[in-house]
């Protein structure tokens, strides 16, 4: 089944995906496509000004799910699953890689620099975040699935948000 497939096929009545693991593949697919979207400007020549707009908000969905990630879910993940510790320390030295990539991103933007090296820095982060992406899927996708957090259903947290703050 495609992860696609994997969450729909999850999905109660009301449309909430039953395993947080898959609504996680859900986001991913998102912000994968949202990169593939901002490529796509860049190689379309899309005005400096429309393109910094996409950057900003790629770079902010990134940067919440990450940061919701560390602050929220691997914490539950750790104390639930301690054997996930390495996994989980090597993820966040993977969001510390990626948060690097998106500020040298972010200030070629922003410094209307050659559509080159602003290519060059895509790439590089479209290659870091799906070998990311993929590790974290394989690693931790099937402890997710495990979790029960009232808390998580009651309010989506940032790491399992897409487009405009929407499950």
């Amino acid at each position: 089944m495609e992860a696609r497939d994997q969450g729909t096929a999850l999905a109660s009545p009301h449309g909430r995906l039953a395993a947080f693991g898959h609504q996680l593949i859900e986001v991913h697919i998102w912000l994968r496509e949202e990169l593939a979207a901002l490529r796509e400007d860049l190689d379309s020549g899309a005005r400096p000004r429309e393109l910094r707009a996409h950057c900003l908000t790629f770079c902010s969905a990134l940067d919440r799910h990450h940061t919701g990630e560390d602050g929220g879910a691997f914490p539950e993940l750790a104390e639930r699953f301690p054997e996930l510790r390495p996994v989980l320390d090597e993820l966040r030295r993977d969001h510390r890689l990626v948060d690097d990539s998106l500020r040298r991103l972010q200030e070629l933007v922003e410094g209307e620099s050659d559509p080159v090296e602003v290519r060059r820095e895509l790439d590089s982060l479209a290659a870091l975040m799906e070998t990311h992406f993929v590790y974290e899927e394989n690693r931790i996708v099937s402890a997710l699935n495990t979790l029960d957090v009232p808390d998580w259903d009651r309010s989506r947290p940032d790491f399992l948000i897409n487009e405009e703050g929407t499950p």
